[in-house]
């Protein structure tokens, strides 16, 4: 059986520095392509249930579509994921500021946050896996957020085909910290992902306002467009008449998820199926939440190397994450990050239709 392998080639200078891609291989079909530039998911390579590859997220074309302005494809965010209302937030007694980048609060961890950082790597391979490791140093006051905070993020191909995002970080001082991967993910290529199903095993959603920070606490999904406790096409579900979903123009909610059967256990978030079955992704977290985002900004002004474009609702963000606006609601699952503690979280991304999956 062939072995998981792993390799690096150069992808072009950022910022004055040399960015790499590294490819992790299965050895059975299954390929991802990461950038050192934003820790970036460019590509992921999928068989489909007769064996043919297709690519399942969405990418940009080369380095200089990455360092442009962008939203966030495939990169990791943060400091802190999704939103901080109006970029403000106390901790023990003192206020701290993020750059307003959207609608005037802090999103993705401000304007130059993790998505936009050259990133260390080094690559690793076992008889059942391959690896890249990244690692990035944040300095005490990056983008507002105190203590210096070092970061590591691992991406794991392993021989079943399934990829894991492993996530680190310490600090010299007391602060906050919310990590994801913002891949858009199409499982068919279609054009669009409204025929595609999904589930999210979640019994509770978070409602927003006109800027996508959230109202309250948590509301049940029950008799609303965002049960999706079951199976559901995207397009029912988006072309319902529903406030939520005409301010935001489909979904871009976080889901409050199940409790996991242990600390730090992993259960599954999300099921997301192409039209014709032909690919299948589960989306398995010890994450307390999940953003389901359905590319509703995207308007063909971004494209990728076969010069495919990028459109509304053309793909769907699967984020798992700790809730938006948690520094500033003490009732959400604390973000506080102390020196002596390692905050750590751990995402897989599986494929159920590979053989021997199912």
């Amino acid at each position: 059986m062939p072995r998981p392998t792993v390799h690096r080639t150069p992808f072009g200078p950022a910022h004055g520095t040399e960015t790499h891609l590294w490819t992790l291989d299965s050895g059975a079909g299954v390929r991802a392509e990461i950038l050192t530039y934003g820790a970036t998911l460019h590509r992921l390579t999928v068989p489909d249930t007769s064996g043919a590859p297709g690519g399942v997220v969405r990418s940009l074309t080369g380095i200089d579509d990455y360092t442009a302005k962008h939203p966030y494809f495939g990169a990791v965010v943060g400091r802190y994921a999704n939103r901080i209302a109006h970029g403000r937030f106390t901790l023990d007694g003192t206020e701290h500021h993020i750059p307003a980048n959207d609608r005037g609060h802090a999103l993705h961890g401000g304007p130059d946050g993790f998505h936009t950082k050259v990133w260390e790597a080094t690559g690793d391979h076992t008889d059942d896996t391959a690896s890249v490791r990244f690692t990035l140093h944040s300095p005490d006051g990056d983008m507002g957020f105190p203590g210096a905070l070092d970061t590591t993020v691992t991406y794991t191909l392993d021989t079943a085909g399934t990829l894991a995002v492993d996530y680190e970080s310490v600090t010299d001082r007391t602060t906050v910290v919310n990590l994801t991967n913002h891949a858009y993910f199409d499982l068919a290529g279609h054009g669009d992902v409204l025929g595609h199903r999904l589930q999210v095993d979640a019994d509770a959603y978070l409602p927003v306002d006109g800027d996508g920070i959230p109202l309250g606490a948590a509301a049940g999904v029950q008799g609303t467009p965002f049960d999706l406790t079951e199976p559901r096409v995207l397009g029912e579900r988006l072309g319902r008449k529903d406030g939520q979903l005409r301010a935001a123009g489909g979904f871009d909610h976080c889901w409050v998820l199940r409790e996991p059967a242990g600390a730090d256990a992993l259960r599954r978030a999300a099921r997301l199926t192409a039209p014709d079955e032909s690919r299948v992704l589960e989306v398995w977290t010890t994450q307390p939440g999940i953003q389901v985002y359905t590319a509703n900004q995207l308007d063909g002004a971004f494209t990728d190397g076969a010069g495919r474009r990028h459109e509304r609702h053309g793909s769907l963000c699967l984020e798992t994450q700790h809730l938006p606006d948690a520094p500033n609601r003490p009732d959400f699952p604390s973000t506080v990050l102390r020196p002596g503690e390692t905050a750590r979280g751990r995402t897989e991304l599986r494929f159920p239709h590979l053989p021997g999956r199912g």
